[in-house]
Order: structure tokens, then sequence, then C-alpha cells
């Protein structure tokens, strides 16, 4: 497991030791959400997920400022969401409301004033309410919770089948390969973490922002495994059949 995602996997684990002394009967399915706070915002073109690094070219002045209030009000930190419709440049685009909290790990400032950033996902985000572009994006953002279970009304048997999703990754990187696409290695392994392993299987499936969006969204850790399944047999018999058509 490479660095990033051993991170995300003990960042997880923090979290679960706090909120296991917080409340010693664990987390409720539906648990009351944490306060919200104002966030600087960064609507993209990709999805981050929680643990994921992302390389960011910053060159708009707006969003310099932003680079530059984040790193001296935030903490380094501020939310990626995904734009619906419209372009990362220029304002006028129709925002997701489900995103990732990102801080920055690595900055460098150009000459120029532009930024070389890398980020990391920390966890996830709702936007509670979008307030005006002052001249960044901005808004009132909660930390969205991952729901391990099912509500007992909604319960299936799904569980994080691991062992079967990595076999369907390994299939769908050798398809990808015998194509000529670049593929995650043949040998992958997934986290012990079924929140990390879920988020670590999103970025190597040969998924588009959409599917990515739909599965950072789902409401609980079983139905992203359920979406996950669904959506690399769909990739797999695509793959299978440009590969027939040569």
């Amino acid at each position: 497991m490479s660095e990033p995602w051993a991170r995300a996997a003990r960042r997880r684990r923090r979290q679960e030791r706090e909120t296991q002394r917080r409340s010693p009967s664990g987390p409720a399915v539906g648990q009351e959400r944490e306060a919200s706070s104002v966030a600087p915002m960064f609507p993209l073109g990709t999805v981050l997920v929680p643990g994921m690094v992302l390389p960011l070219h910053v060159f708009e002045p707006r969003y310099r400022r932003m680079v530059d209030d984040s790193r001296t009000h935030h903490d380094g930190t501020f939310g990626v969401v995904l734009i619906e419709r419209g372009s990362e440049v220029g304002g006028g685009d129709v925002r997701t409301d489900v995103g990732t909290l990102a801080r920055i790990e690595r900055a460098e400032e150009l000459p120029d004033g532009r930024w070389i950033l890398g980020v990391v996902g920390i966890h996830r985000i709702r936007v509670e309410r979008w307030l005006p572009d002052d001249p960044y994006p901005r808004a009132q953002i909660y930390e969205w919770a991952e729901e391990l279970r099912e509500p007992a009304e909604d319960a299936e048997e799904t569980g994080d089948d691991r062992d079967e999703i990595t076999i369907l990754l390994r299939r769908a990187a050798a398809l990808r390969r015998e194509i000529g696409e670049p593929a995650p290695p043949l040998d992958l392994e997934l986290a012990d973490d079924p929140v990390v392993a879920g988020y670590q299987a999103a970025v190597v499936a040969p998924l588009g922002p959409a599917d990515r969006q739909v599965l950072l969204a789902a409401p609980t850790v079983p139905a992203r495994w359920r979406l996950l399944r669904a959506l690399l047999v769909d990739q797999i018999d695509l793959l299978q059949a440009r590969l027939a058509a040569g």
C-alpha cells in the first residue's frame, strides 16, 4: 500500500479512537453531524476523494488569493467539489454539494505568483450553503461522516468484499494493459480499512469523474462497495468489447 493510503488508514484509526472516546458504544447510524464552518472552495473538473493525492497548478488570480488565505487562515485546507456544468476558469459553473476537504502538503510559489501544489484529501464534506464569491468561491461546509453500517430497514447482504473488488480491479487493469492504456499494478492490494479501501479502489478503477462522484456521495460504506462492484463489472464489459473490436 502506498504511503498516501497508509497515512489515510492511520487518520481513520485516529478518528475511530476519537469517536470511541466520545461514544464508547460506537457511532450510531445516522449520527448527528459535525458543526459547520466557512471554508475556501476550489471547484474542479476532477473528483478528489479522501486519501487521494492531487497535483494542482493554480494560476487564476482569485485562486492564488485562495491559496494564500488557506495557508494563512485555514491551516492549509480548502474544499474541493466537482463542477457539474461549466469550466474551471472564469466562474459561472454549476457545482456539486458533496466534496472533500483538501490539505496542502506541498506548495511552491512561482516568480509570477502562480502556485504548484500537492494536496491530499482528508475527509468527505457536504456544502450546507454557498456564499458569494469573495473573490473566490466560499461555502458553509460540514464533515459528512462515513456510515459504516446500513440503516436496519435498508440492510442487505453486502459487506466490503475486498477480495472480489480486488479481482475485478486486477482484471480491469489487465484489459487496459492489453489495449495499451496506463493501468495500476496487477498485484495491487487494498487497505484493510473498508473506508480507505473503497476510496483507494475508486481512484485506481477506470472510472470518469461522474462515476467517482457517485462513489464519493454514497450514503453508506456498504452502498459504496455495491456501486463499485456494479461499475467495475460494466467497465470490464466495455474493455472486453473494445479489445474484441480491435
